[in-house]
């Protein structure tokens, strides 16, 4: 059985990815002005995505195989899903920011009795990811229209716990900067049980990629992120309350890797790309509710 051991950086430069069969022309099959951006969904041949325009530029936020459902698209919700390596039997889980619905649907698929508090902000995109990406809801499995940091500050005077929150909340350019802070963190840490973990989808092309490294360990210490490099796509950061030993990882890896292999996850493969992040040698301001500069970065 083969131990993991966790270093300061980059454990090896396994390639993994996928490859969009985007040689046809794409298709828009529904586009909508909400409140807070253009919203359009695009087939392309069996790929269909979600998309947001806002101002300079639209960028997909959730994509799915037509042919393939279950089998996960994007990177960064299998790095997202690897996270399950923490806290293998999520009961309760909160989602900021929806996209597609996919994280859910997939942790509905894979935990039939998990229950799901999904915040989305914008309405047209609960109703897109319902009609278009086959969003689902139960009792157990609900959407809440809300901001997601007030959605936080009022579970957290109701003394919710959750063992599993995912930050996936973007506005079409990064993420909004009231969930960037380090006072967010502090709230959003406040709802962790004492298995939880914590799950952040971020850059790690941006601006600000230091300065939320100086923000996470400002709140959590050293942390754990899953990213091929930097300048290279997303930086998915993961904060278990207990951090499992080499053994326990092991053991974990062989019970979810057939498990996820139907999502196209080759968990194996995502431990390549999973490292410390300590505090930068650099000094970095942490971002606050009174300095977090998200829109100038």
């Amino acid at each position: 059985m083969r131990k993991f051991k966790f270093k300061h950086k980059t454990l090896c430069l396994l390639a993994i990815g996928f490859i969009l069969p985007f040689s046809t022309q794409a298709q828009v099959i529904k586009e909508e002005r909400s409140l807070y951006r253009n919203i359009i969904v695009e087939d392309k041949g069996d790929i269909r995505c979600l998309k947001f325009s806002v101002k300079r530029l639209k960028s997909s936020q959730s994509c799915v195989d037509k042919t393939n459902p279950q089998a996960l698209v994007f990177d960064y919700t299998k790095y997202v899903m690897s996270s399950l390596l923490f806290n293998p039997s999520p009961k309760r889980v909160l989602i900021i920011g929806l996209g597609g619905g996919t994280l859910s649907n997939s942790l509905l698929e894979l935990f039939p009795d998990v229950e799901i508090d999904n915040v989305e902000i914008d309405p047209a995109v609960v109703r897109v990811a319902r009609q278009y990406f086959d969003f689902k809801t139960t009792d157990n499995v609900k959407s809440h229209t809300q901001d997601g940091r007030i959605f936080i500050k009022r579970a957290k005077r109701k003394s919710q716990e959750y063992d599993l929150i995912i930050l996936d909340a973007f506005n079409g350019e990064y993420i909004p900067e009231h969930l960037l802070t380090k006072e967010f963190l502090e709230e959003t840490e406040s709802l962790l049980a004492d298995n939880g973990v914590l799950v952040a989808n971020t850059f790690s092309s941006s601006k600000l990629y230091h300065h939320e490294t100086a923000t996470y360990h400002a709140v959590f210490g050293d942390f754990y992120s899953l990213q091929k490099g930097y300048n290279q796509g997303n930086r998915v950061i993961m904060v278990p309350k207990i951090k499992p030993t080499n053994d326990e990882l092991s053991a974990r890896l062989i019970e979810l890797e057939p498990r996820l292999a139907a999502y196209n996850i080759k968990l194996m493969n995502m431990l390549a790309f999973l490292e410390i992040e300590k505090l930068p040698e650099e000094e970095y301001k942490v971002l606050t509710d009174q300095y977090s500069p998200a829109n100038l970065l």
